[in-house]
């Protein structure tokens, strides 16, 4: 056989398996369930009730008791592109 015919078939393969590869990543990308976003209820932080002391620790120290003063600011709007769709 000569070099041509080697070449026409290592295309028809490459061809055979890129339509097979991406016929298995389409099926896979379908299965998958579309995951809701984390809800403020959903973490769990250790506070304790109001007015109880707050240990003042200067430098490095273990502290037993300890407690959550602030976890940030979490928001529950959805994000969105600019010039795209929503």
């Amino acid at each position: 056989m000569d070099p041509f015919t080697y070449f026409l078939i290592q295309v028809v393969v490459a061809v055979v398996l890129l339509a097979i590869s991406y016929a298995i990543t389409a099926s896979m990308a379908r299965r998958q369930p579309a995951k809701k976003p984390a809800a403020l209820e959903e973490f769990e932080f250790p506070q304790d009730a109001e007015g109880t002391p707050q240990a003042v620790v200067f430098g490095q120290g273990w502290v037993k008791g300890w407690t959550v003063l602030w976890f940030g600011n979490y928001r529950v709007e959805p994000i969105r592109k600019k010039g795209g769709k929503k």
